[in-house]
């Protein structure tokens, strides 16, 4: 009777413990533009850690075809956070509307403007894609602004190309496949995936790289980040520093462990079938994640130049670029844990 007494008081005590560390964690939704795409691999990967959990959050993560439409998920309401590229926070200022980077994650932003393997004779340059159909992630996301901006560099009107929404995933690489398209800016693991049965893949642009995207920018250039409007990161600064914490602690698995590991703790509808191209891409994408969360000062002024060139609205605005980030919770995950973020 004891022991039967005995388990059930042991019981009820797990029960506590765990319904009060339920009731600790914070709830937060976080809006992904396009989660099979490997440059947003550190929001998915933290989750697959446990590292939300670990920083006292039950995160949901709302997949999305795109930047874009992540965040208008944010701007609308239904999430707290943008998992997304941080150009979109540059751009909103120009319509004074204060979004901030907390932690970035992406170096480089990886984008390849890739020729559909059907019309590979008509287009050797990126001049010839006036009057053609291009394939972005979402109009409005930061595979367009991508797009115009090569095209006004090369001496074209950034409308000159006519733009359609084609996700980033497997609808990508089948509007590309069927000629649907023709020509898109993509990310991996697509951009592998299509390699791997095209040899000849025609690459006009490519950002996966140090080397690419000093060439393309002539300078550093961040990509993936989380962000959110600057009210919400006033008022949630709890959740804002643990979503820091699980993202830099990620940052620091990914560069601790081999890509094979990396693609195991992955969910397996990310992986797809042909887990050789997935683990090919991954390699190729490794170099892009961030060693420390941090923005770089310098990336934030390129991706404002970079939007000044190619909007007017953002040239007339005066944006203070330093307004659109922040390393506050960053340097205090260094405080805190004694992990470095060099």
């Amino acid at each position: 009777m004891k022991k039967i007494v005995g388990r059930l008081a042991g019981a009820l005590l797990a029960l506590v413990l765990t319904s009060g560390f339920a009731a600790a964690q914070s709830k937060v939704t976080i809006a992904i533009g396009g989660g099979s795409c490997l440059c947003y691999l550190p929001t998915v990967l933290a989750r697959q850690l446990g590292e939300y959990e670990k920083a006292g959050l039950a995160v949901e993560l709302v997949d999305l075809k795109g930047g874009s439409d992540a965040l208008k998920a944010v701007l609308g309401g239904s999430a707290d956070v943008v998992s997304g590229y941080f150009d979109h926070c540059v751009n909103l200022a120009a319509k004074k509307q204060e979004l901030v980077s907390f932690v970035v994650y992406d170096r480089y932003p990886g984008l390849v403007l890739v020729v559909s393997p059907s019309h590979n004779k008509e287009i050797n340059s990126i001049k010839d894609l006036a009057g053609k159909k291009v394939g972005v992630s979402a109009p409005g996301s930061s595979t367009d602004f991508f797009l115009k901006y090569l095209l006004k560099k090369n001496g074209l009107d950034p409308t000159s190309a006519s733009v359609i929404g084609v996700g980033l995933g497997a609808t990508a690489v089948a509007a590309m496949q069927q000629g649907q398209i023709d020509a898109a800016v993509m990310l991996d693991p697509s951009v592998t995936v299509l390699q791997g049965s095209y040899s000849d893949l025609k690459i006009l642009s490519d950002t996966r790289t140090q080397k690419d995207t000093l060439a393309v920018f002539g300078g550093e250039y961040p990509g993936g980040s989380l962000y959110t409007t600057a009210a919400w990161i006033k008022s949630h600064e709890k959740e804002v520093q643990a979503l820091t914490t699980a993202i830099v602690n990620t940052l620091a698995w990914i560069h601790s462990h081999s890509p094979e590991e990396i693609m195991a703790k992955m969910p397996e509808e990310i992986v797809g079938k042909n887990k050789e191209l997935y683990l090919a891409a991954l390699k190729n994408t490794i170099p892009m994640y961030s060693l420390n969360g941090k923005m770089d000062p310098k990336g934030a002024d390129a991706v404002l130049a970079v939007f000044s060139e190619g909007s007017p609205e953002v040239a007339k605005a005066n944006i203070d670029v330093t307004k659109t980030y922040t390393n506050k919770y960053v340097d205090q995950v260094k405080k805190t844990t004694g992990s470095s973020t060099k």
